[in-house]
This record gives structure tokens, sequence and C-alpha cells, in this order.
């Protein structure tokens, strides 16, 4: 059995008129092209965030692993800070340098490992936490669109629905071509919800996945960090 949209197309063929995606938006009700504006207006800025986000993960994670090698090849701290300037971008590196000037006033103040673990662990989780906050950042967007577009996308469909069949009940003649067109906006309505929803929740589960890893890196390097620390104070 054909589909109702099947139907309304075949209508509209044989009636000579060329139908296009832009007809059906624009001669769609004001409560559906609002409705479809916001879900291109949310995937929009979803892309966006996708395409930074992509690139400032992948940029935080490959500095990291060179700051990481470096670190773990050098003997002194100090060489190590006057590199950090190479790794602005890498989130391990920002911890060490907030470790490393936290080291640095604990040292000038005649600071003992005893005294100086619960001051420079608080410092490398504050930094942590920063660097954290920063690649989380706009992610939840991501989440929001795709827990909400669907459901944008029905409540313009609903409304369709609602229209087609108001137009049914005060039509003389009950025919396709009475509610088709309304229908045609429902389902568009449908469509355009999962379009900005599906890409969303990818790029969401994709991020907080590859963020969890870094986070991971980064406390990992705090431990380490502050049992070396710790061994060469005392």
């Amino acid at each position: 059995m054909e589909s109702v949209m099947e139907v309304y197309l075949a209508s509209v063929q044989a009636s000579g008129t060329e139908l296009s995606l832009s007809d059906l938006v624009f001669e769609a009700d004001i409560i559906v092209q609002l409705t479809l504006y916001l879900l291109i207006i949310m995937s929009v800025v979803c892309w966006a965030i996708i395409f930074r986000k992509w690139f400032q993960v992948r940029r935080a994670a490959r500095l990291s692993a060179r700051f990481l090698d470096l670190f773990w090849k050098s003997k002194r701290l100090d060489a190590v800070y006057e590199k950090t300037g190479l790794y602005r971008k890498s989130p391990v590196a920002a911890v060490f340098k907030a470790g490393y000037q936290e080291l640095a006033k604990i040292t000038a103040g005649g600071g003992k490992g005893d005294d100086a673990g619960p001051n420079l662990e608080r410092s490398l989780r504050r930094a942590a936490s920063v660097e954290a906050t920063t690649l989380e950042r706009y992610v939840t967007f991501l989440a929001t669109t795709g827990s909400t577009a669907p459901f944008i996308g029905l409540f313009g469909t609903v409304w369709g629905i609602l229209r087609a069949f108001q137009k049914l009940g005060t039509a003389e003649v009950a025919s396709i071509q009475v509610v088709g067109p309304d229908i045609s906006h429902a389902l568009i309505a449908t469509a355009a919800g999962l379009a900005a929803a599906i890409p969303a929740v990818m790029a969401y589960n994709y991020f907080n996945s590859s963020i969890k890893v870094i986070v991971t890196e980064m406390d990992n390097f705090s431990y380490d960090f502050l049992n070396i620390v710790k061994r060469h104070l005392k």
C-alpha cells in the first residue's frame, strides 16, 4: 500500500505542479515553520560545536601525548617547564605548569614533602578541573539537542496532522489533495528533528569518551607528579 506522502506526490505530479522541499516549507503553517527554523538553528549550532570540538580534542590529545613523552624523557623539571610554552593547548602541560609554579612557591618558603603535599595536590586538582571544564564547554548542548530535537519535531508533526484533520472535517469532499500538504509538512518536521538529533547524539558520545580519556591522563599525571615531588622533598 502506498504511503500518504507517496499518494500526495503522485497527486501533485498528476496536477502538473512541480514539488520541492522549499515549497513545502514556505507553504507550511506558521507553527510548523517556526518548528523547522528552530531545528535548523539547533542543527547549525551543533555542527559548529562538532567541528570546533573535534579540532580542540584532537589537538589536546596529540599535544598531551607529546608533552608526556617529553616529561618522562627529561631529567629536570625546570627544563620541562621552560618548554611548556610549546604545549599551550595541552591539558596535561597546563596541569604540570600549575603544579610546578606551586612547587616553586613551596620550595622558596622552605617547605618539606609532608607540608607541600596538600597544597600541591589542590593546585594540581584545580588545574585539572579548569582544563576539564574547558574541554566540556558546549558539549552539553549536543546532549540537549539530541534529547529534545525529536520531541520538537514530533510537536511539528502533531500540529501538522491536527491541521490536516481540521481541513478534512470542513472540506465538502474528503480527498488526499485536502490533507496531503499538511501531512507532508508534518513528516518534514519529524525528519528535521531526527536530522538534528542523530549527529548530535553521536558527536556527544564521541566527545564524552575522548574527554574522559584526557581527564584520566591528567589525573594519572597528577598522581605521578605528586609522588615524584614528595620523594625529592623528603
